[in-house]
């Protein structure tokens, strides 16, 4: 276990070798489970303000259930998270090929909105949990990643540096600094 400042990063993270094989997995973490990707409140705005501009990259079905219900929803424990469609896949998924993507992100790529998207899916598999004053960060290990690990391992990818990106937009540049000269000392 690695704490910096109110994070701790447990060993599950801390060991972890990943790399996204969208080739293998088919984004399946778009698609499959139980509720939508967990939202920090502030997103749910960013959301409806960008709405109208991540329309054009959404499926019918998306469209339709995003007008009908809004942008977020409420998982079995209470906790904001995007809608799913049919109990399946996210409202913001769409389909390129075989593979789902988030529409949320190809209209950043775009540069259509300056949201790239909710921080849950760009974490991912690191999922953040609130204890007292510390947020935890935790390796949610779902065999949909299992290439993803194994393609991080084969490449020697740690997860932290695979993640340095969304963990930075998380936590900030003094945060990714210390946890490299404590992780990596």
């Amino acid at each position: 276990m690695l704490a910096i400042d109110d994070v701790i990063i447990s060993e599950d993270v801390l060991n972890q070798y990943f790399a996204c094989d969208i080739s293998c997995c088919k984004g399946a973490c778009c698609v499959e489970g139980d509720a939508g990707a967990p939202l920090e409140e502030e997103e749910i705005a960013i959301l409806e303000d960008c709405l109208e501009e991540i329309k054009p990259f959404m499926t019918e079905k998306g469209v339709e259930t995003v007008t009908k219900s809004g942008v977020f929803d409420y998982d079995m424990d209470g906790v904001l998270v995007t809608p799913l469609i049919n109990d399946s896949e996210c409202v913001f998924v769409y389909f390129d090929e075989n593979d789902a993507k988030c529409a949320i992100e190809k209209a950043f790529l775009e540069k259509k909105i300056g949201f790239w998207k909710p921080i849950s899916c760009h974490l991912y598999p690191i999922r953040i949990k609130k204890c007292n004053y510390y947020e935890v960060l935790n390796c949610h290990q779902w065999e949909v990643c299992s290439a993803a690990r194994k393609h991080g391992k084969d490449l020697g990818i740690r997860l932290l540096d695979y993640l340095k990106e969304p963990l930075k937009r998380k936590f900030g540049g003094v945060w990714i600094e210390k946890m490299q000269k404590n992780f990596y000392p």
